[in-house]
């Protein structure tokens, strides 16, 4: 799970894919965090994507870089416990002007029966399981 931790914060940016009824949506993200084994992303309550991922937690998040793409497809599962955003926050300092740990608004979700695949061209697929 390192290495797919790593990649999307080399990566800078990856594309988060949720469903809205039955129309496809895909936004950019940058959050990616290891807290107690699992792996996070972070959002606000407020944005439709919470919604979305609450209606139906399948998801699936896309980034590539220098001619390598990785997706990462699973359940996103909300955690609601403080130390979990407090984990993420202290990770991402620069979110802390917009979210608190003690805020209705702040979400953190971890990854659950999660398959990330790493893609190139050249090369054959590697999968990692968690």
């Amino acid at each position: 799970m390192e290495k797919v931790v790593q990649f999307l914060k080399d990566a800078g940016t990856y594309y988060l894919a949720t469903v809205d009824g039955d129309q496809p949506r895909v936004r950019p993200f940058g959050t990616a965090h290891i807290f107690e084994g699992k792996l996070y992303i972070q959002t606000g309550k407020s944005k439709d994507v919470s919604k979305q991922l609450h209606a139906n937690p399948k998801a699936e998040i896309c980034a590539f870089m220098d001619g390598k793409w990785l997706r990462v497809a699973g359940e996103l599962v909300s955690d609601d416990r403080r130390d979990a955003k407090v984990s993420m926050l202290d990770a991402y300092p620069s979110l802390q002007s917009m979210y608190s740990a003690d805020d209705d608004n702040t979400e953190v979700l971890y990854f659950k029966n999660a398959t990330a695949t790493f893609s190139s061209f050249t090369d054959a697929p590697e999968v990692v399981k968690f």
